[in-house]
C-alpha cells in the first residue's frame, strides 16, 4: 500500500470511536494495575460491566503484545455474540473499530481497511450522522465502563458518558446502573451529602432496582449509602436479600463485607472476604479490606484487653502486615495500603519493645 493510501487510511481510523482513539486516558494510570483490574473483572463476570475485553487488548497493545491483544478482541466478539444475540452488531462497533486499529500497527493494512468498510456497513443504517464518528449509545456505555476502570479522575466523564447513552436509550439497565456506579463513586470521593434525600446515587440506584428488581450489586451498593446516612434497618434488609440472592458474586461479597466491617461485626466481613479472594486472589481491594478488618480486630483487643494474649496480638499484626502488603505490592499506586502498613509496622515495633 502506498504512502498515500496509508496516510488516508490512518485519517479513517482516526475518527473511530474505540479504545484507540480514547487512548490519552491511559497516559496517567499503572497499565499493569489496570489490567489485574480487569482480568479480575472477568473471572468475576457481572451482568452489567461492559466489555472488559476490549479495554484489555487496548493496553496489551500498550505493552507490545500484539498477538494476545488479538486474542482479546476474539474473546470480546464471542462474548457479545453470546450475551446479546440480535444486538451483536450495536455492540460490537467498538470492538471492531479496535481491530482495525490493531490490524494497521501490525503492518496489516489490508486486514485494518477490511474492518473500516464492516464499520461503514454496519453503523449507515444505525445512525443518521457520519457513521463510524457517531456516538451512538452502545459507543458511549462502552466508553463508560472503560473510564470507569482508568481512573477516578475519569469518573465525571463516564457520568457524562451514561447520562448521554440514557437520553437516548433512557430504561436501558445497563447504562442506569454504570450512571448509578459512577455517582456512587464520585459522591464517595466528596463525601459532603448529609441527607439521602440529596444523594444523586440513592435516586439512581433505586432507578436500577425498579428496572431489574435482582441487581444484586445495586442492592448491596445502595445499602452502604444508606448506612452513612443511618437508615440501618433498610440498609441491613437490603445486604441480607442481596447476599440471599447472589451468595457468591465477589462483587457483592466486597460491598457486603465493608457494610459489616462499617457496623462492627468485623468476623463476618472476613468471611464474606476470604470467600470472594477465592474468585480474585491478586485484587489489591479486597486484600486492603482484610487488613483494615484485621487492624480493627486488633484496636478492639487493645481496648478490652489491657494485658491481652501476646500471641493472638502478634498473629493480628501479622495478618495486617500480610494483607496490607499484598495489597501495595498489587497495586503500587494504594498510597492507603501503603500508610497502614507503615501505620502497623510502627506498631509492631512498638509492641516488640514492650
Amino acid at each position: 500500500m502506498s504512502d498515500t493510501l496509508r496516510e488516508s487510511l490512518l485519517v479513517k481510523l482516526g475518527q473511530l470511536q474505540c479504545h484507540f482513539t480514547w487512548g490519552p486516558q491511559m497516559d496517567i494510570v499503572d497499565l499493569d494495575e489496570v489490567k489485574q483490574k480487569l482480568q479480575d473483572s472477568i473471572i468475576i463476570g457481572g451482568k452489567h460491566q461492559g466489555v472488559p475485553h476490549n479495554q484489555l487488548a487496548y493496553i496489551n497493545y500498550l505493552q507490545g503484545n500484539c498477538e494476545e491483544a488479538l486474542r482479546d478482541l476474539e474473546e470480546a466478539e464471542r462474548r457479545l455474540r453470546e450475551i446479546h444475540g440480535d444486538g451483536f452488531e450495536r455492540r460490537s462497533i467498538v470492538t471492531h473499530g479496535n481491530r482495525a486499529w490493531l490490524h494497521y500497527h501490525m503492518g496489516q493494512l489490508s486486514e485494518a481497511q477490511s474492518y473500516l468498510d464492516k464499520l461503514e456497513v454496519m453503523c449507515g443504517p444505525l445512525t443518521q450522522g457520519s457513521h463510524v464518528t457517531e456516538m451512538v449509545p452502545e459507543v458511549l456505555g462502552e466508553k463508560g465502563w472503560s473510564l470507569l476502570s482508568s481512573h477516578s479522575q475519569f469518573y465525571e466523564e463516564a457520568k457524562e458518558c451514561f447520562a448521554r447513552a440514557l437520553e437516548k436509550d433512557p430504561d436501558n439497565t445497563e447504562w442506569n446502573m454504570g450512571y448509578a456506579t459512577a455517582l456512587y463513586r464520585l459522591e464517595s470521593i466528596s463525601g459532603i451529602l448529609k441527607k439521602p434525600e440529596v444523594s444523586q446515587s440513592v435516586r439512581q440506584l433505586r432507578r436500577v432496582l425498579e428496572l431489574d428488581p435482582g441487581e444484586s450489586v445495586a442492592r448491596v451498593m445502595l445499602a452502604l449509602r444508606l448506612q452513612e446516612f443511618q437508615r440501618e434497618a433498610e440498609a441491613n434488609e437490603l445486604v441480607e436479600e442481596a447476599l440471599r440472592t447472589s451468595p457468591d458474586s465477589p462483587f457483592v461479597l466486597r460491598y457486603a463485607a465493608k457494610f459489616y466491617r462499617i457496623q462492627h461485626n468485623v468476623d463476618k466481613a472476613i468471611e464474606l472476604l476470604k470467600k470472594a479472594l477465592e474468585f480474585t486472589p491478586h485484587s489489591s481491594f479486597l486484600h486492603h479490606q482484610m487488613g483494615i478488618c484485621y487492624r480493627n480486630k486488633l484496636y478492639s483487643l487493645h481496648k478490652n484487653q489491657c494485658n491481652g494474649d501476646p500471641g493472638v496480638e502478634a498473629e493480628l499484626i501479622n495478618h495486617c502486615k500480610h494483607h496490607f502488603g499484598t495489597a501495595f505490592e498489587l497495586e503500587p499506586s494504594n498510597i492507603f495500603a501503603k500508610l497502614d502498613f507503615a501505620g502497623i509496622c510502627l506498631m509492631n515495633a512498638w509492641h516488640e519493645i514492650l
